[in-house]
C-alpha cells in the first residue's frame, strides 16, 4: 500500500492528478448520450443531432474539470433536444 501512495505522490509532484469520480461519471453519462444521439441522428437522417452526438462523445478530451464537463454537456444536450424536436 505504501508503494501505491508513493507512486501517487510522485505523479502528483509531476503535475499529474487523477480525475474525480464526478468527472468520470459526467464523461460516461455524456459519452453514452452522445453515442445514442449519434446513432439515432444517423438512423433518422438528422445531421445536426448526429454531429452534436459526436461532439458529446469527443469534447471531454479537450475540456478538463468537472464543472466545465457538466456545463458543456448540458448545453450540448439542450441543443440536441432542440434540433430533435424542430
Amino acid at each position: 500500500m505504501d508503494a501505491v501512495r508513493e507512486a501517487l505522490a510522485l505523479l502528483e509532484s509531476m503535475g499529474v492528478t487523477l480525475p474525480t469520480p464526478a468527472y468520470l461519471c459526467g464523461v460516461l453519462l455524456f459519452g453514452t448520450a452522445g453515442m445514442v444521439l449519434f446513432w439515432q441522428g444517423r438512423r433518422r437522417r438528422n445531421t445536426k443531432v448526429k454531429w452534436i452526438g459526436l461532439a458529446l462523445m469527443l469534447y471531454p478530451y479537450v475540456i478538463w474539470g468537472t464543472v466545465p464537463v457538466y456545463v458543456v454537456g448540458a448545453a450540448l444536450c439542450i441543443a440536441a433536444w432542440w434540433y430533435w424536436n424542430h
